[in-house]
């Protein structure tokens, strides 16, 4: 039975896509059966009158995963706004035991999975009167570790702290720390990476230039692969 880490970041465009296709594609290169599942995915693109989940498609593409992503997405929203907003705009409120029951499913065909989430730490994914269901939710009743992505650039200690704290405080057990865009000769993300490690006490487990094709070995931090 699959084992997985779930991907967040600390805001919306971060790179979670771009980065979970990396580790994705590390793994199977290291000959693991590694797959990758989105709950809920807003912004799709429309071709030819048919929906595309982007970023399952381009993380499938990037790892040469010959399978179709709408069936690895439990809900495909084309309005790009937050997923609960865009489950209210199209009538489909998102449903946590459809999300489990997917879940189920797709680690059966695989090794190892990797779960990107969509926004932030803090994302809503219903809001109604009744139910309430955000990011954490999903991510404890999954029950899998985090890794944050986050950027390297200005403004990233205080987010990181943020996203860290509110993680903590839910109980949500945290692998590690991947900075994005990172530019190792700047002076200023080099103490963004000191700085983050030191202040949350999570390590950075890696870091990752802009364009990257290649991320380095995380199976370390990963004790089920």
């Amino acid at each position: 039975m699959a084992k997985g880490i779930f991907i967040t970041a600390t805001g919306t465009d971060i790179g979670k896509t771009y980065i979970s296709s990396l580790i994705v594609k590390k793994l199977r290169e290291q000959g693991i059966n590694c797959g990758y599942y989105k709950p809920a995915l807003s912004g799709a693109e429309i071709i030819e009158d048919k929906i595309i989940p982007g970023d399952c498609d381009y993380v499938f593409k990037q790892a040469n995963i010959l399978l179709n992503p709408e069936d690895y997405v439990s809900y495909i929203f084309k309005d790009a706004v937050s997923p609960h907003l865009a489950a209210q705009i199209s009538a489909n409120p998102i449903k946590l035991e459809k999300i489990k029951s997917d879940f189920e499913r797709i680690k059966q065909e695989f090794d190892y999975l990797v779960i990107e989430g969509a926004g932030g730490i803090a994302c809503p994914f219903n809001l109604d009167s009744k139910t309430k269901l955000l990011l954490p939710d999903i991510i404890k009743a999954l029950n899998l570790d985090i890794i944050i992505i986050a950027s390297a650039s200005l403004g990233t200690i205080n987010s990181t702290l943020l996203t860290v704290e509110y993680a903590k405080q839910h109980g949500i057990h945290i692998k590690g720390i991947i900075l994005n865009n990172y530019d190792e000769k700047n002076f200023m993300q080099q103490d963004n990476r000191k700085q983050i490690a030191a202040l949350t006490g999570i390590k950075v487990i890696a870091t990752v230039k802009k364009d990257a094709k290649d991320i380095e070995d995380l199976s370390m931090f990963f004790k089920e692969v």
